[in-house]
C-alpha cells in the first residue's frame, strides 16, 4: 500500500490532472448535480431540504468510497498488478499538488510578461472572486491566498485520508482519499450560506469543516516546524487565524502568511459585493512571485514530510 502513495505522489507530480482526462471530481460533481436539482425541484420545506442535504451529504460520500473501493477490487481480481495500477492513478487524481502549482503559474507567466487582462482572465478560472478590476497586487494576494488554501484541502488533506487508508490494508487508501473528496467536492458545490443552498447545503458545509479540521491543524504544525520559527509562526497564527469565520481557511492562509513574512486578507468583491475578509498575518515584506513560489516549495516540503513519515510508518 505505501507503493501506491509513492507512485500515485509521482503521478501527480509529472502529469498533475491534464484538462482532457477523466477525473473523479466531474463525475462526482455530475451526481451532486441530479440529486440536487431533484431534491430543490421536489421539496420546498426548509426542513426537508435539511433532511435532503444530509441524504445528498452520505450518499455522495460513502457512494464515492464504496465505488471506488469495488473498482479496486474488480481489477485486483483479473490481476494483482491491475489493481495496483488503478488504485496509484485513482490516487493521484484525488491530489491536486501539480493541478495547484499549474494554476498559480498560469497566472503569474502573464502578470510577469505585464498581461494584466490576460492574467485576470487566468485566474477567473480558479477564483470565485471578481477579477475584472483587480491590480497587480490584488492579483498577487489572490494567486497566495488560493495556494494557501487549497494547499490542505487538495494536497495535504487528501493524503491525510489516504495515510489512515494504507493503515487499514482490507480498505486500502483510494475509498478514503475517494470518500474525503466527494466531502470536499460537495462543499465546494453546495456549501454555501445562500440560497437556494442554505439548507440542502448545512450538513456537506459542516462535515467538510469536520473532515479538514485535523488535517489542517497538522499541516500548520508541520509548516510551523519546516520554517525552523515554530512558536513565531503558532503565535501569529493564534492570533489572527481565528478570526476568520472559517474554521480551516484562516488557519491554513495564515500559517503561509506568517512564514513569508506577508498580509492576506482584506476586500474582496463576489458578484460586485464587498466581502472583507480579516487581515492574516504582518506586512513585513510585499507579495511577489518568489513568495507565491516560495508557498509552492513549502507545500511541497509539507506533503514530502507527511509521505515519508507515513512510509515509515507502515514498514515498521
Amino acid at each position: 500500500m505505501n507503493a501506491i502513495l509513492i507512485f500515485a505522489a509521482i503521478l501527480d507530480y509529472l502529469i498533475g490532472d491534464p484538462w482532457h482526462w477523466w477525473h473523479p471530481v466531474r463525475t462526482i460533481g455530475w451526481f451532486i448535480e441530479r440529486i440536487k436539482q431533484f431534491i430543490l425541484k421536489n421539496y420546498q420545506k426548509s426542513d426537508l431540504r435539511r433532511l435532503g442535504g444530509v441524504f445528498l451529504g452520505i450518499t455522495i460520500i460513502f457512494g464515492s468510497g464504496l465505488l471506488s473501493w469495488s473498482i479496486v477490487r474488480l481489477g485486483t481480481y483479473f490481476h494483482p498488478w491491475l489493481g495496483m495500477i488503478l488504485a496509484i492513478i485513482m490516487v493521484a487524481s484525488c491530489l491536486a499538488g501539480r493541478s495547484l502549482r499549474d494554476a498559480a503559474m498560469d497566472v503569474l507567466k502573464p502578470l510577469t510578461e505585464g498581461n494584466l487582462e490576460e492574467a485576470r482572465s487566468s485566474l477567473s478560472l480558479y477564483v470565485g472572486r471578481d477579477t475584472q478590476n483587480l491590480t497587480e497586487t490584488d492579483i498577487l494576494r489572490a494567486i497566495l491566498e488560493t495556494v494557501a488554501e487549497n494547499s490542505v484541502d487538495g494536497v495535504t488533506a487528501p493524503l491525510f485520508y489516504a495515510l489512515i487508508g494504507a493503515f487499514i490494508p482490507a480498505i486500502g487508501s483510494v475509498p478514503f482519499i475517494f470518500a474525503y473528496k466527494a466531502a470536499s467536492t460537495l462543499d465546494s458545490t453546495i456549501g454555501y450560506l445562500r440560497e437556494p443552498y442554505r439548507d440542502l447545503g448545512w450538513f456537506s458545509a459542516k462535515l467538510e469543516d469536520y473532515l479538514t479540521w485535523l488535517p489542517c491543524r497538522l499541516t500548520v504544525l508541520t509548516l510551523a516546524l519546516i520554517s525552523g520559527k515554530p512558536r513565531r509562526i503558532i503565535a501569529i497564527c493564534r492570533r489572527d487565524a481565528i478570526k476568520d469565520p472559517s474554521p480551516n481557511s484562516g488557519w491554513s492562509e495564515c500559517v503561509y502568511a506568517a512564514i513569508l513574512g506577508v498580509q492576506l486578507g482584506g476586500i474582496n468583491y463576489y458578484g460586485g459585493e464587498i466581502r472583507e475578509k480579516p487581515i492574516l498575518g504582518d506586512a513585513i515584506a510585499e507579495i511577489t512571485s518568489d513568495k507565491i513560489r516560495s508557498a509552492l516549495q513549502l507545500t511541497r516540503y509539507c506533503f514530502l514530510s507527511w509521505l515519508i513519515v507515513g512510509t515509515i510508518f507502515l514498514f515498521l
